[in-house]
């Protein structure tokens, strides 16, 4: 049974004010949408609790908002708070390719918090339950698979990078059962720009219910594209808008090297945010087939073809759109076709934009792009971190014996393009500093923290957020207490797999 506050309890219970949700997804055509409640969970404990983003959305954090009993009975499901109007949404997807029906099977939107600043954003529970979309699944997730999530999402937003957020994760008390066996229960509060996808016009397509397809794009639009009415075709501007967000995206997803693991259509969002962070990891020696996924077999997703599988998916997002781009079938694919060529070279301008930065480079040369190629050739060849690389090319080369030689010659070649520019040392300097990170999430960091707070240390992992809040703060990375974080993975180790955890 869930109770729901009503505006006279909030004043009495911790944390539970400033709530001021709207649902205007809820208003869409019921097609994609299904009201449903949380389930309620035996014992909830708050487990992490981000104080600051609860402050950004403009609620009451409270005294001791990261124990507070009332914000883990929230933040469970076990309480509505104000207002709230909880449903699942409906959506499809590509899966490594092959289309199916999918929903949301253990998350559920709360409503859409209004800030203080008048911004809108998604309050989804994940793990929170079964609904309607869950075929036999038990709708709900691990404590690991869920404090995963909190601390890649929050890393990624530290690095700049478009993201859901995390809010808080709440232990269940409960055990979830998995392949592996009994895995302790966990509720992960998601906070997003929308949760609209791929997926979500697929869904509607499928269908072809028309008058949802045209209700589903005015409301992509005036949520998350304002700027493009009065385009003369705006199925088409949505389109075009939404390629350039998605290429944007996946170009700074790769200046990190980030392998989202996962890109389904079902998993790219219109807002242009990084969405699920199941089978995710960030790539250490450089290596374009990259993989993390444990059922990624055949490298779909491996983290050279992201920029691939993205036009792939914009592909699926345009095949949707067709009836509202034009009424003539074969000029409607014209214009689509048209628009999908664009995204490579959206691509590839934003990439090499964000890779001159990590280089030091404030102008553009045509050469360019074979010098960040060369560099990348012999990260290859010699198997250097990626990271450390990027961080550290004023003096990597002294300590490179034995690739000296060729790391050298690429060494003078970028010297000789830095004094082709006006800037000086200094300000090259901060200019790669503010885009070479000198902290990434390293998997084997990740790893140790969620095996602690697993077995009730949750110490570790608020140690390793401490440190990924400040990625690129260089001078506090080398203080000799967090040099650790810095260091790869020791040799030898088995090779690293993540799994989805549904």
């Amino acid at each position: 049974m869930i109770c729901e506050i009503d505006d006279n309890a909030k004043a009495k219970a911790p944390g539970a004010g400033g709530w001021r949700l709207e649902h205007s997804y809820g208003q869409l055509p019921s097609l994609l949408h299904v009201a449903v409640g949380p389930t309620a969970v035996r014992a909830p404990r708050m487990v992490v609790w981000n104080r600051k983003l609860a402050e950004e959305l403009g609620l009451d954090a409270g005294a001791d908002a990261g124990r507070g009993a009332m914000l883990a009975e929230i933040f469970s499901g076990n309480v509505l708070p104000p207002r709230a109007a909880p449903l699942a949404q409906a959506y499809a997807g590509h899966q490594y390719g092959h289309f199916t029906t999918l929903g949301d099977g253990r998350a559920i939107l709360l409503g859409e918090q209004i800030t203080p600043r008048g911004e809108r954003f998604d309050v989804q529970l994940k793990g929170a339950g079964p609904t309607p979309f869950s075929r036999r699944g038990d709708g709900r997730a691990t404590l690991g698979a869920m404090l995963r999530e909190y601390v890649i999402s929050e890393a990624m937003h530290a690095l700049g990078i478009p993201t859901t957020r995390s809010l808080a994760v709440v232990a269940t008390g409960e055990e979830v059962w998995r392949q592996d066996g009994a895995r302790p229960g966990a509720v992960l509060t998601r906070v997003a720009a929308s949760h609209v996808r791929v997926g979500t016009f697929e869904w509607v397509a499928a269908r072809q219910d028309e008058v949802a397809k045209k209700a589903l794009v005015a409301y992509t639009l005036q949520r998350h594209y304002p700027e493009l009415a009065g385009a003369e075709n705006l199925p088409l501007a949505l389109l075009g808008a939404v390629i350039e967000r998605q290429a944007r995206l996946i170009a700074q997803w790769m200046s990190v090297g980030f392998v989202h693991g996962v890109m389904n259509t079902d998993n790219m969002a219109l807002s242009g945010e990084t969405i699920d962070y199941g089978p995710c990891a960030f790539m250490e020696a450089y290596e374009p087939a990259t993989v993390f996924s444990s059922i990624d077999r055949d490298g779909r997703y491996a983290y050279g073809n992201q920029p691939q599988i993205g036009q792939w998916n914009i592909a699926r997002f345009a095949e949707t759109l067709l009836s509202e781009l034009h009424p003539q079938e074969e000029q409607a694919i014209e214009l689509a076709t048209e628009a999908i060529g664009g995204f490579g070279k959206s691509f590839q301008r934003q990439w090499l934009a964000g890779m001159r930065r990590k280089l030091g480079l404030f102008n553009e040369e045509p050469e360019d792009g074979a010098l960040i190629e060369s560099l990348l050739a012999w990260m290859h060849t010699a198997k250097a971190d990626f990271t450390t690389t990027f961080a550290e090319l004023e003096t990597l080369g002294a300590t490179e014996p034995g690739r000296a030689s060729e790391f050298q010659e690429w060494l003078v070649r970028w010297q000789a393009r830095l004094a082709r520019q006006p800037q000086s040392a200094k300000e090259v300097r901060r200019l790669r500093r503010a885009n070479c990170p000198a902290v990434i999430p390293r998997n084997h960091r990740v790893e140790e923290a969620l095996a602690a707070a697993e077995a009730g240390d949750v110490s570790v992992m608020e140690r390793l957020l401490t440190v990924l809040a400040a990625p690129y703060d260089h001078g506090r990375a080398r203080a000799a207490d967090l040099v650790e974080y810095r260091m790869p993975a020791p040799e030898g180790g088995e090779e690293y797999r993540t799994f989805c955890g549904t």
